[in-house]
């Protein structure tokens, strides 16, 4: 179960927002967390939580086809994405790199920043706890909530895929 609160973000953030290309020179998650979100908001990281999710629009991801996104995401302390889209690469990256992500319209449409969510991505269940609300999304597919639950790809196939 995830639980956090939302932090807004419109239609076609790319790659490039959600983890600036100046930074590409670096791979360590921990570095990578603090620029996260860096352009939209130069304190984005200083004010978010561990534990917290992005609620956006359409195509969130799009842009460049590098992980590093998602992977700042998660090291900034995000613990899921809920969108009305995704670009096909960051969805796919996201996985990768076990960073839940849902696709929820009806969520986002009904979002406020702030709103306290409760997310379970092994039933499809996003519930919105500051307006009692319930929305019913696809769940991922048992082979990807293994790979979400290793923390992502790389780690599950280290783990002899248990």
């Amino acid at each position: 179960m995830i639980k956090g609160a939302a932090w807004m973000f419109q239609d076609n953030i790319d790659t490039d927002m959600i983890y600036p290309a100046r930074f590409m020179n670096t791979a360590d998650a921990a570095e990578m967390g603090t620029h996260c979100m860096e352009d939209y908001d130069p304190e984005f990281t200083k004010k978010i939580h561990k534990g917290d999710i992005i609620v956006a629009g359409k195509n969130f991801g799009c842009g460049s086809s590098r992980e590093h996104a998602p992977i700042s995401l998660r090291a900034a302390g995000i613990d899921c994405v809920i969108a009305k889209s995704f670009a096909r690469i960051f969805y796919r990256n996201a996985i990768n790199t076990g960073l839940p992500i849902l696709e929820c319209p009806e969520a986002v449409d009904d979002c406020s920043p702030g709103d306290e969510f409760s997310i379970d991505y092994t039933t499809g269940e996003i519930v919105n706890e500051t307006l009692g609300k319930s929305y019913q999304t696809i769940a991922f597919p048992e082979f990807i909530q293994k790979i979400m639950d290793k923390g992502g790809l790389i780690s599950y196939i280290d783990s002899g895929r248990e």
